[in-house]
């Protein structure tokens, strides 16, 4: 009975034991599964702190790559620069954000400092900060030669007044350092001697040694009637060439534009104008570098530009804008040559240009700035310049806007090159400029050439040197024509001749410069024409004595003859060029200048020579007229006489009127005069070689000799026969030199 109550209870109890120890061993799993979980894992990396067994937390103000929590063992956690971009943190104005190891605080700026509080704060709300005046602190670092000047965070060195920075430092900053400004050294030209300007450069020698910079304005005004006084009593500088006087010019055009823009630099910020009582008159502006702008006035001139070019490069002063007008530096600059583009001309005035006559029709104004590179500004400068004479314009004349231009080696020259006219009227002329020098109003005469004149002055010259010549040959070696009227024909020819050739070949200077062959050239052309006109009158004399002392005298030896026709012309020649040598030569032609009433050195003998002659032939022909009314007249000496008379009337007429015109193409106003001259230079020569070898008769039968000879024509024994016997007949007549005419 036992057995079997006892095996299922056993059973039941077994079984019981068994799931109990399961679901104990499932409880301890689960305990142990818990507290795995709970446990921190040991790779979270500095700055973190575990999450659990497998993340961990990075601290505040740090960060991994996934965030902020993270499960890979790998990341770490790196500072967060709140003071960086994008930025949440705002210290506020006139403070930084400086970032540290897991967090950030806020100063004030450099330059600030905190009104209250404490000095290092977390935002806006705390900051105090303001300006901190550097300079009445003491906190500044400003050289001794420099004043502190507090600016909003900081400060700037400036120079004292009359001071600049010395070379490698700048004005306005912390390490500026400056020198007190000195005159700026300015020597007299080389090689120009003239004890006038020696002085005025002691003169200035003198000035720098006394100089303040607080005496800056003084020392300009002083300046200023030091060159006045120089230009309005020039003394020995008028007797200067025209290439020293430019040379001159120029050196005082630069040292006054270097000197005037040193100096301008000591006075104070603002406008400054002087009027000297010659009417030279300066105006300053000096004042902080900016934009925009600014207007130069003054009675001479106005000039308009940007003031942002007016300062130079790396200068962080006051910028200087001037102009110096002056009247006087006309007389250094006169008859000064102009550089054209004769390409532009050409095509203007559909012919080239050879050059231009120049006239200044106002002040020499000088523009200078605190910039001294200004061959090539960024914006271009207008300007207007007043017309101290009110030109009336005529064919080929213009007005243009001109400077004055340093070719390098001392000297200069007027130019146009990038300057134009944009407009003139109400007596002013306005320009525009892409550079900056000295600049004036000047008024062009164009010397236009005609290609048709030049062929015709080149051709008829020539043909007249031709015929010249075969005259010259046919007085020499036509032996019946021989005489003293035959001497003085020769001598006039061979003077022609000479003048001509020289005409021909140098009478254009195309230099521009008034040299020692253009002095040349003038005094021989004035001597040759002089000794043709003394020549010619000699003619009158021959017939002074045929026909007024009634047929009784042979009239002058040879060597009167030589030494009138000569002499006279180089006793002439020799006082004019010992008087004023300076009036030979001019611009554009080797003659006579017109100034100074030097021209009469040749017109006052012309026109003694042509009224003497005159009165000489109209008493000539009253005589005739006696003559011809009497009983029983010569009538074959009487129309020797005549013919004489009308080829010496002739030959003054065509010698007359030639240098009648002349004399007024070396300034020509029309082209007519230029036409006329050339024709008449033409046929002088011609009419002369007609006049005295074709229409004489014993010319043409020595003429037909020669040409039977040449020829070899069979003819030649009768015309050696012929001319032989009225070769007897002529040498008979030659002792009589009176009767050989035609």
């Amino acid at each position: 009975m036992g057995g079997p109550h006892g095996g299922p209870f056993l059973l039941f109890h077994g079984s019981s034991w068994d799931s109990a120890a399961v679901l104990c061993f499932l409880l301890t799993l689960s305990e142990v599964g818990s507290q795995n979980s709970k446990a921190c894992a040991l790779w979270c990396p500095p700055n973190s702190s575990c999450v659990n067994g497998t993340a961990c937390r990075c601290a505040p103000g740090f960060i991994s790559f996934s965030g902020e929590i993270f499960t890979n063992p790998l990341e770490s956690c790196d500072d967060i620069n709140e003071c960086g971009p994008p930025s949440p943190v705002d210290c506020g104005s006139s403070a930084d954000c400086q970032n540290t190891e897991g967090g950030y605080y806020c100063t004030c700026s450099p330059g600030y400092e905190p009104v209250s509080g404490p000095a290092v704060f977390q935002n806006e709300s705390e900051n105090t900060c303001r300006d901190k005046d550097e300079c009445s602190s003491g906190e500044h670092r400003c050289h001794n030669s420099t004043i502190c000047v507090n600016t909003v965070g900081s400060y700037t060195c400036h120079c004292h007044q009359g001071w600049v920075p010395k070379p490698g430092f700048q004005d306005k900053q912390m390490i500026t350092i400056c020198e007190e400004i000195s005159f700026p050294a300015w020597m007299a030209p080389p090689g120009i001697k003239s004890q006038r300007l020696s002085a005025f450069f002691e003169r200035v020698q003198e000035m720098s040694r006394d100089f303040k910079p607080a005496t800056a304005k003084k020392s300009m005004q002083d300046l200023i009637g030091s060159v006045d006084d120089l230009l309005k009593n020039s003394g020995d500088l008028e007797s200067l060439g025209q290439s020293s006087k430019h040379v001159t010019a120029t050196h005082l055009l630069s040292g006054l534009e270097e000197i005037l823009r040193t100096l301008a630099r000591a006075i104070p910020k603002g406008s400054f104008t002087y009027r000297s009582d010659d009417d030279t008159e300066l105006s300053l502006v000096v004042q902080e570098q900016g934009k925009g702008n600014v207007t130069v006035g003054q009675s001479h001139a106005r000039i308009l530009l940007d003031w942002a070019v007016a300062a130079a490069a790396g200068e962080s002063g006051p910028s200087v804008v001037g102009i110096l007008s002056s009247l006087n530096m006309k007389k250094l600059l006169a008859n000064a040559s102009l550089k054209l583009d004769l390409e532009k001309l050409k095509e203007t005035y559909e012919s080239p240009v050879r050059g231009a006559k120049v006239t200044l029709l106002s002040a020499v104004s000088s523009v200078f700035l605190s910039n001294p590179n200004t061959e090539k500004l960024d914006s271009n400068v207008s300007f207007a310049f007043t017309l101290h004479e009110q030109p009336e314009l005529k064919p080929r004349q213009e007005l243009i806007c001109a400077f004055w231009k340093n070719d390098g080696n001392g000297n200069g020259s007027w130019a146009t090159s990038g300057c134009w006219r944009m407009g003139s009227g109400n007596g002013s002329v306005t320009c525009q400029c892409s550079h900056l020098s000295s600049f004036a109003i000047l008024m062009a005469h164009y010397d236009v050439e005609d290609p048709k004149l030049a062929l015709i002055t080149k051709v008829g010259l020539a043909l007249s040197l031709a015929c010249l010549l075969l005259c010259i040959l046919t007085f020499l070696l036509v032996r019946p024509i021989q005489g003293s009227r035959t001497t003085v024909h020769l001598h006039l020819c061979i003077c022609l001749f000479v003048g001509s050739a020289i005409f021909l070949a140098g009478i254009e200077n195309e230099g521009g410069e008034v040299g020692t062959r253009c002095r040349l050239v003038a005094v021989l052309l004035h001597y040759c024409f002089l000794a043709a006109f003394c020549w010619m009158s000699l003619e009158g004399v021959e017939l002074y004595f045929l026909v007024v002392r009634v047929f009784q005298g042979q009239g002058l030896r040879k060597l009167w003859l030589c030494l009138i026709g000569y002499g006279v012309p180089l006793i002439i020649v020799g006082i004019s060029a010992g008087a004023y040598s300076k009036g030979y030569g001019r611009e554009k032609f080797c003659w006579l200048n017109f100034e100074g009433g030097f021209l009469w050195s040749f017109v006052g003998p012309v026109t003694f020579i042509v009224l003497g002659n005159a009165i000489i032939f109209v008493i000539t022909v009253w005589k005739l007229t006696q003559k011809f009314s009497e009983i029983n007249p010569d009538i074959k000496k009487l129309k020797k006489v005549r013919v004489l008379t009308i080829t010496a009337i002739a030959q003054l007429f065509v010698l007359g009127c030639t240098w009648v015109f002349g004399l007024l193409l070396f300034d020509p106003e029309s082209w007519v005069l230029s036409y006329i001259f050339s024709i008449l230079n033409c046929l002088q020569g011609f009419f002369l070689f007609v006049l005295y070898c074709l229409l004489n008769k014993k010319v043409r039968e020595e003429y037909r000799k020669w040409a039977c000879m040449v020829a070899g024509n069979r003819y030649s024994e009768f015309a050696t026969t012929t001319s032989a016997s009225g070769s007897s007949h002529n040498q008979t007549q030659a002792l009589r030199p009176s009767e050989s005419g035609m």
